[in-house]
This record gives structure tokens, sequence and C-alpha cells, in this order.
């Protein structure tokens, strides 16, 4: 009987885990679907805001987005709702797990992994606005420097509107979770799996994915690659900074702690 009161006893704060998680998932998909219907009413604002580094790209006057499929465009603006909701409510869904996970967390952990939580959506930020406003004109600019004549044919750029939508939005994911690099980087040097030694180590095998990272993740023009690469480098080393400065804390933290000890 002890056992079984022993299992039931364990049982119960597992039961208000999965209550409390239930509850925030609930409120995670409320704030999406309240962003995705606002989003989804300013939906041809959003997607001509999306529009324009294309339109700057084109000649003044020209340039056109077709559409091939007489659903395409709504659909088309079902995506951007989508994205731009997500958008706006990932702070709520930050919120929402960064609340389940705190109590579970030592103060000092808490007060370590609350920086990384704040810092995520201000690098994805900046990689997505690197992304439209230096990126995509360059790209964009670059890809219809191939209209012209073939054989006595014109080549002429007509791309479609769910075409463009995917460019741009693997233009954004792709700068904006790059950017996130550091992030990863410190998080697994706090945890220990990895040191700063063993990073500088192997700063040329990190130097090679980086570049190959960014050829795959980008469309294949030689300057989206190389203006993902150089910003991810320098990310890179800025880690391993704040890694130096982290160990040395940590170092003089352990001396002092050390020698108050010994005079206790």
């Amino acid at each position: 009987m002890a056992v079984i009161k022993d299992i039931d006893e364990s049982q119960a704060p597992l039961l208000d885990h999965l209550i409390e998680l239930r509850a925030r998932l609930v409120r995670c998909v409320l704030a999406l679907a309240l962003a995705f219907g606002g989003c989804l009413y300013f939906a041809d604002p959003i997607l001509g805001f999306l529009i324009q580094p294309l339109k700057n790209a084109f000649p003044a006057g020209e340039g056109q987005l077709i559409f091939t499929k007489l659903y395409e465009v709504f659909f088309v603006e079902l995506k951007v709702a989508l994205f731009a909701g997500f958008c706006l409510s990932f702070p709520v869904i930050a919120n929402q797990l960064w609340a389940f996970v705190a109590p579970g967390l030592y103060a000092k952990e808490k007060k370590a992994f609350l920086p990384f939580l704040l810092a995520t959506p201000v690098l994805f930020l900046l990689g997505a606005s690197l992304a439209y406003y230096v990126v995509m004109p360059t790209a964009f600019e670059w890809f219809l420097g191939f209209e012209g004549t073939a054989g006595g044919l014109e080549i002429q750029a007509l791309p479609t509107a769910n075409e463009y939508l995917g460019l741009v939005m693997q233009f954004i994911l792709a700068f904006g979770m790059s950017f996130l690099l550091p992030v990863l980087l410190l998080l697994l040097h706090r945890a220990g799996i990895v040191t700063r030694a063993q990073l500088v180590s192997a700063r040329r095998y990190v130097i090679v994915l980086i570049v190959a990272v960014a050829a795959i993740i980008t469309p294949p023009d030689p300057g989206s690659q190389l203006l993902l690469a150089v910003p991810l480098l320098l990310l890179f080393e800025g880690s391993l900074l704040l890694m130096r400065l982290t160990e040395k804390r940590r170092k003089a933290e352990d001396e002092q702690a050390e020698e108050t000890q010994s005079a206790s």
C-alpha cells in the first residue's frame, strides 16, 4: 500500500504540470490565432511591404507579379498573414514558454538564461532586417540582370506571387535563424557541451561549414551567400569573445570563493 501511495503522490505534480502546459499552449494558439486574424485583415498592406524590394529592383513603372491559378493570391495572403502573425505573436509564445520553464530553475539559472531569451528576438529581427533592406534588393537586381534577348526572343522576368513570397520567406527565415548562432553557441558553452578552446581549434572547419550553409539556405547568387556568410563569421568571432569574457569572470568568481572559504 505504501508503494501505491508514493506513486499516487508523485503523479499529482506531473498532472499539475501537464495541465499548466496545456493552458499555456492554448494561450500560445490563441495569441497566434488573434495575430493571424489581424494580419489577415491587413494582408494587402503587408504583402505590399514585402513586394517593395522587388518593385524597387525593376526600372520605374515596370515590373509586375502574376498568378497562374485563380486561387493563388488568396493562399498567398493566407501565408502572409500566418507568417506575419507568428512574428507578432512570438513574444507572447516565448513568454509563455519561459513562464512554464522558469519555476523549475534556480535563481542563478534564471539569471543566466534570461539574456538568451531576450537576445533571441533581437538577433532574429537584425537578421530579417539585413535580409529585407540589404540582401533582397541586391539579389533581385542581380536576378533581373538576366533579362534581355536570346536567339531573337525577349527574356522577361514574370515572377508569380506565390514563388516571390516563398523566396522572401526563405530570405527572412534564413537570415533571421542564422543570426541566432551566438545564442546557440553560448548556450552550449554555458551547458559545458563545448568549450572556447574546442571552437578555436575548429575555426577553419567552422568557416567552411558557415560558407556551405550560406550556399545551401540562400538563393544561388554569390551576393546573397556572401552577405550571409560574412555576418555569420563575425557573429562566430563575437561569440568566442563573449565566451572568453565569461570564462574570465567564472575564474575570478571561483578564485574569490576559494579565498573566502580559506579565510573562513
